[in-house]
């Protein structure tokens, strides 16, 4: 797997770098400034970058913006963005396409290498990886899911983070049978009919982040 990192702390970024390669994933690029990142993103293509929001030089949405104007030129480019602090509008406009994988995650998560990794990994396969605390504040403010049980929030949130029917079962003491039920309840009441195209999972996901 070839990955670039755009983070502006040396101490993170080599870090983050050290990390992966501990993992047999390759960091081909890291730069630490926004007008880097797009050219960087667009030489060499990765299967993911890990991208900090706020970059030199404004440090406002540079390393976001890079990220979604690279999507733009290479479709599907699966970005984890990394942040201090939960901002749901970021999360929000990085998904509006819902193509590729995608993942935003706290700064602090990091200190778990296995999730860290393991986030990395499900977002270079085209998969989501929502740390818990942007999902609870957006699943908090969604309009939409107003029809879904609490359990059915639940189980979502659990599907936001990237895990398995039979993760969700152990995280939440319930059988497989009664997550698969709560799941189809989901895709009925989000308007998601079966279709060999699409990964309605991932669209669950997205559809009370895009709004």
């Amino acid at each position: 797997m070839r990955v670039v990192i755009a983070e502006d702390l040396a101490l993170l970024r080599d870090g983050l770098t050290r990390i992966l390669e501990a993992f047999d994933v390759r960091v081909v690029e890291a730069v630490d400034n926004g007008p880097a990142l797009l050219p960087a993103l667009l030489r060499h293509r990765p299967d993911v970058a890990v991208v900090d929001v706020r970059l030199p030089p404004t440090f406002t949405d540079e390393g976001l913006q890079a990220a979604i104007a690279a999507r733009t030129e290479v479709p599907g480019l699966p970005v984890l963005v990394l942040s201090q602090h939960v901002e749901p509008l970021y999360a929000r406009e990085l998904l509006t396409d819902r193509s590729g994988g995608v993942g935003y995650l706290l700064k602090d998560r990091v200190s778990d290498v296995a999730e860290f990794v393991g986030a990395v990994r499900r977002v270079a396969a085209g998969g989501t990886a929502m740390d818990a605390e942007v999902v609870a504040q957006l699943l908090a403010r969604r309009g939409p899911l107003a029809a879904l049980t609490a359990r059915e929030r639940e189980v979502l949130g659990h599907m936001a983070q990237g895990r398995s029917n039979g993760a969700i079962a152990g995280r939440l003491a319930i059988t497989d049978k009664a997550v698969s039920k709560h799941i189809n309840n989901i895709f009925t009441k989000l308007g998601l009919p079966p279709s060999e195209d699409d990964n309605r999972r991932v669209l669950a996901v997205l559809t009370y982040l895009n709004g």
